[in-house]
């Protein structure tokens, strides 16, 4: 490997000439001789050691970068350092464990070469890349039936963020018509996603089964799972706080007033908290965004926010999905100002944002008196489950 000055580090079986050092003892006989071997400059500059590395320790160590990478450029640094690095980063067994992080593209940077580098991706079976291209084909090239052959690629391999997608696909009917919607499959793959630890797909089939809907229904099991997803959601913004040494002191302190948190997504600079607590005073903020929708926010934003004439967001900050037909996402009963994909994006932006900008619901609530339980079925199932 070459140094800054341009010279390399010698091999160790590269010499030049024999010297011979004589050692005397003190009375002057020789005591004994040593040869001390000479490099020359030039032959060094011959020399290289990392060419003497095999192929499989380097390999090794490009799946772990690969496998820890915290942005695209982590990667991208190794392919243009040289030739050999490069021809070997792009080896399927690297890219089968590149993170989910490494294919976090923003929108603005996106190019035939961040298409053909994700396609490489999914050949070598990388679920993540499967599942990040599929979703980018499926919304934002128009390509239905790639997209969701790639998704399903993904979910065959027990990727729970793909199971779930397919899930709200099945739900919707996207990229069909009405009559396409499969609610019984829509459940099956919620069920499926929510076994692997997914926590929109836990909520999504906890309002399937308190509704009846695609399956029997079931209010106590219902709430069970909404309670269920509300302590994950929490454990893990907890957690990921933890990892980044960010106090969670404030977050769980009771304060009468929601105190709003900034949140990472561009399109909502401030919201308030969103989980388990938060209907008790306690602010905590609201999980991270998946890389492939953030992509589809960055996507419509540039594009006016409108994905098509007639054509409508998922009005969750947080999911970015747009309509493949007309009308075909749900409103808001009261007032009909925002359209979400799923129950679960409904539920979770009750939370985050609509609950204090709902006007109908608010001046019901002023005639009132109480919680709202009627409303609650529609928009804030998990205030009651919060509070059960």
């Amino acid at each position: 490997m070459r140094t800054r000055r341009g010279i390399c580090y010698p091999r160790a079986d590269v010499f030049v000439d024999n010297i011979l050092v004589k050692r005397r003892d003190f009375a002057g006989d020789n005591m004994a001789c040593r040869k001390r071997q000479r490099f020359l400059p030039e032959i060094a500059l011959k020399s290289d050691l990392f060419d003497a590395l095999p192929d499989d320790l380097v390999i090794s160590i490009l799946s772990k970068l690969s496998s820890t990478a915290r942005c695209p450029s982590d990667f991208v640094n190794v392919l243009i350092t040289c030739k050999r690095l490069n021809s070997l980063a792009l080896h399927s067994l690297v890219l089968f464990k590149a993170s989910p992080k490494m294919f976090a593209i923003k929108a603005k940077n996106w190019s035939e070469s961040a298409h053909r580098f994700l396609k490489i991706c999914a050949d070598a079976g990388n679920g993540e890349a499967c599942y990040t291209l599929g979703m980018i084909r499926f919304y934002c090239l128009q390509n239905r039936g790639s997209g969701a052959s790639l998704m399903a690629k993904a979910a065959i391999s027990s990727h729970a963020p793909a199971l779930y997608s397919l899930a709200v696909i099945q739900f919707n009917g996207s990229g069909g018509s009405k009559n396409d919607k499969d609610l019984r499959a829509g459940v099956a793959l919620c069920a499926r996603a929510a076994f692997l630890g997914h926590i929109d797909a836990l909520r999504e089939l906890g309002h399937c089964l308190q509704d009846g809907y695609g399956v029997r229904q079931n209010i106590a099991e219902g709430r069970r799972f909404l309670v269920q997803a509300n302590a994950r959601e929490l454990a893990a913004v907890l957690s990921s706080a933890a990892a980044s040494n960010i106090s969670t002191r404030s977050w769980l302190t009771w304060s009468p007033h929601r105190i709003p948190i900034p949140h990472p997504n561009h399109r909502h600079p401030t919201v308030p908290g969103c989980p388990l607590l938060s209907d008790f005073g306690c602010n905590v903020p609201a999980p991270e965004a998946h890389p492939a929708n953030r992509f589809l926010a960055e996507w419509f934003d540039a594009r006016g926010g409108m994905p098509g004439p007639g054509f409508r967001i998922c009005s969750h900050v947080g999911c970015g999905r747009p309509e493949t037909r007309k009308h075909e996402f749900r409103r808001c009963s009261v007032c009909g100002a925002v359209n979400y994909c799923s129950r679960a994006c409904q539920a979770l932006d009750w939370k985050l944002r609509h609950k204090a900008e709902c006007l109908p619901v608010e001046q019901w609530l002023d005639e009132e008196g109480d919680g709202g339980e009627e409303n609650g079925a529609v928009d804030g199932n998990d205030d009651a489950v919060a509070e059960s």
